[in-house]
């Protein structure tokens, strides 16, 4: 029997650190996680260099010095990321894998040490090994490629950050997908969305992947709200950007699915209230895809616990049983008092994989089923046999066709007859792992 597993989401090889790092990584003190905390430099990801602060350039300031920074990189000025040098990429590449390390210890320091959780963790060893050749080309597209701007900051809080992926063909304003990343809602992290950024970018789609406070530094309140002003920094700014305001996708994966579910809903109450100010609309939103998420959790807290992720953990996570419902959207929209916000919602389409052990496949399905009868637009697709990290890493990593990625594209594309033309006529895309190799990824993922 196939011991259970945390559902977790994105996974990606863990960096290499050495004994010392580890160790201070593994004790550093919880105040560092503060939510009051600013960081020290724009350009760093770390959260723990942090000053009790205000930030160090006001965020219309940042936004312009960001905008002029990406037509810096675009130019061909020679070298890596097209302006920007060696080096500095070597020197951010440093700062993002002391980060996700840092992450990882922060789910071992909640989830324990034992003999199961040794087992997984040479589980997503071997698992990142063998995808590790996929891993390191869409690395380093991801810190050296002109077509990424990383670090864009949102907001007041640390990890309020976003990156953003630009199509080569600047013709015209683009189609956007703001992304919301997975991760356990422990850790999350907006690099996990670099491969669907890449090869979105490539049907000339622009993608901006939202950072947001993990737990311990926040509970799901925070997450929420980081997530919705990620959603307002894309409504109000992608234009300056490239892409076009009137046609936002908002997407999310896993975690991040749950999270975006309840900021829409969250919105949608808002704006369904009298005199409530918001900073961005629904009515910007074209679709919502949701990518294997879990909608309501008074169904998924009993199988999160089966597979490693407590109940202790998780109610920490949600802040507490009686916040559940509140976090669980599909229970929400039953409410004949919001029948009004329900309304407000734009089409939601969920994708999710039948073999899905992590959070199943009913999850999307019936949350689907309620949004429709409550008089929703929503519909569920589900792709046989393929599980969590299929669809989202395995499939994306074998090039060739890719039903998901074509349903989305198809979705996006729709009414635009230029570009569905290009969609028939686009190349393969290239595959990045050995097809033996992703097949036993996929005997041996702890996913």
């Amino acid at each position: 029997m196939q011991p259970p597993v945390l559902p977790l989401s994105n996974p990606s090889p863990m960096p290499t650190v050495s004994a010392a790092t580890a160790a201070t990584t593994l004790f550093r003190s919880q105040s560092d996680l503060s939510p009051n905390r600013l960081p020290i430099s724009q350009q760093s990801e770390d959260d723990d260099n942090v000053i009790e602060a205000k930030p160090l350039l006001p965020r219309a300031s940042s936004y312009t010095n960001l905008t002029k920074k990406r037509r810096r990189r675009a130019s061909p000025a020679g070298g890596c990321g097209g302006g920007q040098s060696f080096r500095e990429g070597v020197e951010h590449a440093a700062s993002e894998t002391y980060l996700v390390t840092r992450l990882g210890f922060n789910l071992l320091r909640y989830l324990g040490v034992g003999y199961r959780w040794i087992t997984r963790f040479l589980a997503l060893g071997c698992y990142a090994f063998l995808l590790f050749p996929g891993f390191v080309q869409v690395g380093y597209y991801y810190f050296f490629s002109s077509q990424v701007v990383r670090g864009i900051i949102y907001g007041n809080q640390p990890r309020n950050r976003l990156d953003i992926y630009f199509p080569k063909n600047t013709n015209g304003p683009k189609p956007v997908v703001a992304f919301v990343t997975g991760g356990a809602w422990i850790i999350g992290y907006k690099a996990w969305g670099s491969l669907l950024g890449q090869q979105l970018s490539e049907r000339d789609i622009i993608v901006a992947c939202i950072d947001y406070r993990n737990f311990p530094q926040g509970t799901m309140s925070d997450m929420v709200k980081d997530a919705s002003e990620g959603i307002s920094f894309v409504c109000n700014h992608i234009a300056e950007y490239g892409g076009d305001p009137n046609r936002i996708y908002l997407m999310g994966q896993s975690a991040g699915a749950h999270i975006a579910a309840c900021a829409l809903l969250e919105q949608a109450i808002k704006e369904a209230g009298e005199g409530e100010c918001t900073s961005w609309s629904l009515s910007q939103i074209r679709a919502y895809f949701g990518l294997s998420g879990g909608y309501n959790l008074f169904n998924l807290i009993d199988h999160f616990d089966n597979r490693g992720l407590y109940r202790s953990i998780f109610l920490s996570i949600m802040e507490g049983e009686q916040s559940l419902r509140r976090f669980s959207p599909e229970v929400v929209v039953q409410d004949p008092s919001i029948r009004n916000a329900v309304s407000l919602l734009p089409p939601t389409i969920l994708f999710h994989g039948t073999a899905d052990c992590s959070i199943p496949s009913d999850a999307s399905k019936d949350f689907a089923d309620t949004l429709q009868r409550v008089g929703g637009k929503a519909e569920s697709i589900l792709y046989e046999g393929r599980t969590h990290t299929d669809i989202f890493l395995q499939d994306p990593m074998r090039g060739g066709d890719d039903k998901l990625f074509e349903d989305l594209v198809s979705h996006i594309h729709a009414g635009d007859s230029a570009a569905l033309a290009k969609d028939a006529n686009a190349p393969p895309r290239k595959r990045l792992v050995p097809e033996f190799m992703l097949k036993l990824a996929r005997s041996v993922s702890p996913f």
